[in-house]
């Protein structure tokens, strides 16, 4: 038996090599990949561009330390500015600790603001990650059971309510910062209105908060725009960043602009590993080739086509909630819990997720191909209904 530590309730198979969408496991049976290791492998398997990229840049470095000058990470950081619009970009290895570097500055913001004990409006159903800090802002008791005492300082209020907002702003003089997903992927597919943004934008400069964006997960072109809060036209405080930014290498940000540029000196944080040369190519790599194969835009084309197929191959069926989404971030809400088509579907050779109980989740690869997004309608289509009963 493997001395792996039991923190994950892996499914009974092992992948060894794939391609685009597909993968295939130590039997060489062939997979769909429509979770693209939770919005990771931004473009898909083996990917030409990225395989030479990286093989490139083992061979000339994989580590520098940063208390040297690294190329890699300068020239990925202003990409990351120019279509952000953001000022400063800090790298790190994942969205838990974009996260944490978000909080750490947001009460360092609230410190030089003469704010003793600075706290942060987080929103229910919420998912930041599992460090102490982002597991306490995290709104899913699952996942903080047993760690207690959990890190103070959060306020949390329902999502996509902004009287919440006002009333907390009412009543709470040591607020300094809102952290939120425009939409929320562990916590079921939840979209944020348009409106509600640009309210909690407006809010944030009246109060001089610092409006804080969490697109790890429906972030790097996976709604059609580089990040989903772009859609409602409007300029975050701070920014944090994994999952597909690298297409599977693992790397994460958390980018500054307007109020919360410079709240960082030297030696307020850092990251051994964050921004090493050979991440930084392959974020790089995966933003030139979401803007040269134009996969935004297909973002949209395919979430719009497997959404509609979907709709059309459920229609009618008792237990069918909602089925929505935003380009390829898609929530099927089923009227049960449904944790058994995750290995219904993997039978079928078919990778897709569960989340919240009763949401079965796609995110796939932006590379996936028309008759690829036509046969996941199919397959999961036929797996809802007979789950279902129908």
């Amino acid at each position: 038996m493997p001395h792996l530590m039991n923190t994950y309730g892996r499914l009974p198979v092992a992948f060894t090599h794939g391609g685009g969408c597909r993968l295939y496991d130590e039997q060489g049976k062939s997979y769909l990949d429509a979770l693209g290791g939770i919005a990771v492998n931004t473009l898909g398997h083996n990917h030409p561009r990225l395989v030479q990229a990286l093989a490139a840049q083992v061979g000339r470095l994989i580590h520098v330390s940063n208390i040297y000058r690294v190329g890699e990470a300068e020239a990925a950081s202003d990409r990351l500015a120019a279509i952000s619009r953001m000022d400063e970009v800090f790298f790190c290895n994942s969205g838990c600790e974009a996260n944490e570097a978000a909080i750490k500055l947001a009460r360092m913001y609230g410190h030089q603001r003469g704010v003793d004990q600075p706290a942060i409006i987080v929103m229910e159903h919420a998912f930041h990650g599992r460090t102490l800090a982002t597991l306490s802002a995290t709104g899913n008791r699952k996942v903080q059971a047993g760690f207690e005492p959990l890190v103070a300082g959060f306020v949390r209020v329902p999502f996509d309510d902004f009287a919440a907002i006002e009333q907390v702003a009412a009543h709470n003089p040591n607020i300094v910062a809102v952290l939120f997903e425009p939409i929320q992927g562990e916590g079921g597919i939840n979209i944020a209105h348009q409106d509600y943004l640009r309210a909690l934008r407006r809010i944030c400069d009246d109060r001089q908060w610092l409006f804080m964006v969490d697109e790890v997960q429906c972030g790097i072109g996976r709604t059609g725009v580089w990040f989903a809060h772009q859609h409602a036209g409007i300029l975050p405080d701070v920014m944090t960043l994994a999952k597909g930014l690298g297409s599977g290498v693992p790397i994460g940000a958390c980018l500054a602009a307007g109020r919360a540029s410079g709240v960082f000196k030297p030696g307020n944080h850092g990251s051994t590993f964050g921004g090493n040369p050979l991440a930084c190519v392959a974020a790089l790599t995966t933003l030139d080739v979401i803007e040269a194969d134009a996969l935004m835009a297909r973002a949209v084309t395919l979430g719009d086509a497997i959404r509609g197929g979907l709709r059309k191959a459920l229609a009618g069926t008792a237990g069918i909630v909602d089925i929505r989404g935003d380009g390829l971030m898609i929530g099927v809400e089923l009227d049960r819990p449904c944790g058994d088509l995750v290995k219904q579907a993997l039978a079928a050779g078919l990778l897709i997720n569960v989340t919240a109980d009763k949401v079965v989740r796609l995110l796939p690869p932006l590379v996936m191909s028309d008759a690829e997004a036509a046969e996941l309608v199919t397959l999961l289509g036929a797996l809802i209904k007979e789950f279902l009963g129908a």
